[in-house]
């Protein structure tokens, strides 16, 4: 490393935000970025730990310590370089992913970790400010001819790496514009949608070809696309939302979350007016779910102006530090304060939603709810159990069920023939990535389920390059080996 004493030398930094009051006027991003000196003294605090543990906490096996060196001696170019070896689209990780690079970090044993998903950020900010990301079209086109359905992360990870072997690519897309659940399910105070457009702009430069407001299986056929291409992937996500089936469920203001944050996303985007969006505009609002998308509702709740926020999770309240049964480098069930938490919520952990209760019009009026506690046994499933005598009636306007996903949720999966495993998902091993039906691929959250941006994007480019060794007996792209290292 550039500099060995700079983990002692240095204190962890992170951007700061604006003012809560400034942030809730409007859906643009609001982290105050490092000066350039700050983020190179970061990038020094990496030490030369020897067997670098952030390379296996990383999906993608991102070079860390490596583009770190290059940050603190200056050599952002290099670092860039370094940085898209393994990942396509590092300004959506940098902004995005809860980097479990950070907590396998060696230097997080005893100390705050390297500030790593941060310096990935400045790292490709300053790459686009530079202008050194270009496109680059391949030399020479093999004549191949692959579809890509789906534009999430996955999709467009295979897309960019299946042209780049010389192959035509072509992604197509159910919504109206390119990007997935990062266009329509990550607000815009998160993950503001020029970042997308810029980098789509750079995939079409490079020959990928983007048919938007296809749903694959009813605007184009399967049988079109199985004649009309060599390879079709599968990237379409997992789009199923988890229902709560209890009484009340069906009453107005009763709403899934990301259904009311792909409509604020269409509003911010000028595609809907405020009349059409799911408001909680003067509204006790209640979020069910403790995740990021239960996260991502609160800080668009605010944005709207409710009047009240009130979080529920059935999980009993995470620990400040690492559980002791997730020792480093493991990825550890801490408490998680995000910064729509900060902007304003009442958060509650064990609490279980019995009933809906309405009025004589059907609209929503509160919640009841009771206090759990969950039991385990050793060698058994937790049990949850009801607390006696905790019954609660909560006000409540609007409810957002911010409770996952179950799987695919994907018409493909009849029409294709598809074998799918107990959670509807489609079954493709991470040996090849193939499907029971030849020529059919699956990757991302479709063949894995919900997970994170930066596993979609790992599954998308180890597909593409099993995709190219079936039609080309070999392939160059970069692959991962057993021991989650990249081949570069």
């Amino acid at each position: 490393m550039g500099k060995l004493s700079g983990f002692m030398e240095y204190k962890r930094v992170d951007e700061s935000y604006d003012t809560v009051e400034n942030r809730l006027k409007n859906y643009k991003e609001f982290t105050i970025p490092l000066d350039e000196n700050t983020v190179k003294s970061q990038g020094a605090r990496c030490m030369d730990c020897g067997i670098p543990f952030c390379h296996s906490g990383c999906p993608l096996g991102n070079l860390i310590p490596d583009f770190n060196d290059n940050v603190y001696l200056g050599n952002w170019e290099k670092a860039a370089k370094i940085l898209h070896s393994t990942n396509n689209f590092p300004e959506f990780t940098g902004r995005l992913c809860p980097a479990p690079c950070e907590q396998a970090c060696v230097l997080g044993i005893n100390a705050d970790p390297v500030s790593i998903e941060n310096i990935e950020k400045n790292i490709v900010e300053i790459a686009f400010d530079k202008g050194w990301i270009k496109a680059h079209k391949p030399e020479n086109r093999t004549g191949k001819t692959i579809a890509v359905v789906g534009s999430g992360p996955s999709g467009l990870a295979a897309a960019q790496q299946l042209n780049r072997a010389g192959h035509l690519v072509t992604v197509f897309e159910r919504d109206s514009k390119i990007g997935g659940l990062l266009r329509y399910g990550i607000p815009d105070f998160k993950l503001e949608k020029q970042v997308i457009d810029r980098r789509v702009e750079v995939l079409e430069q490079e020959g990928i070809v983007f048919k938007t407001n296809t749903n694959v299986g009813e605007d184009v056929s399967v049988e079109t696309l199985r004649s009309d291409f060599d390879v079709i992937l599968l990237c379409g996500g997992a789009t199923a939302k988890r229902s709560l089936p209890i009484k009340g469920a069906d009453l107005k203001g009763v709403v899934q979350a990301m259904d009311f944050l792909k409509l604020n996303n269409e509003y911010v985007d000028g595609l809907k007016n405020f009349k059409e969006v799911i408001s909680a505009k003067d509204k006790n609002v209640v979020v069910i779910g403790g995740g990021d998308t239960g996260s991502d509702c609160i800080g668009t709740s605010n944005r709207h102006g409710a009047i009240s926020v009130t979080n529920f999770e059935i999980l009993s309240k995470p620990t400040k530090g690492r559980p002791a049964n997730q020792p480093w480098p493991f990825w550890p069930m801490k408490i998680k304060t995000s910064s729509s938490h900060q902007e304003g919520v009442e958060r509650f952990w064990s609490i279980s939603t019995k009933e809906f209760l309405g009025d004589e019009n059907g609209h929503l009026t509160g919640l009841l709810t009771c206090e759990v506690e969950w039991v385990f046994k050793e060698g058994e499933r937790p049990q949850l159990k009801q607390i006696p005598n905790t019954d609660k009636i909560w006000p409540c306007d609007l409810a957002l069920l911010a409770l996952g996903f179950t799987g695919p949720g994907s018409a493909l999966t009849d029409q294709l023939g598809l074998d799918t495993d107990f959670r509807t998902n489609i079954k493709a091993t991470t040996k090849d990535y193939k499907t029971n039906v030849p020529a059919v691929f699956a990757a991302g959250d479709i063949r894995r389920g919900q997970s994170l941006i930066v596993w979609a994007i790992s599954e998308g480019r180890q597909a593409a390059h099993h995709i190219d060794s079936f039609l080309m007996g070999h392939s160059d792209l970069p692959l991962k080996d057993e021991n989650d290292l990249p081949r570069i």
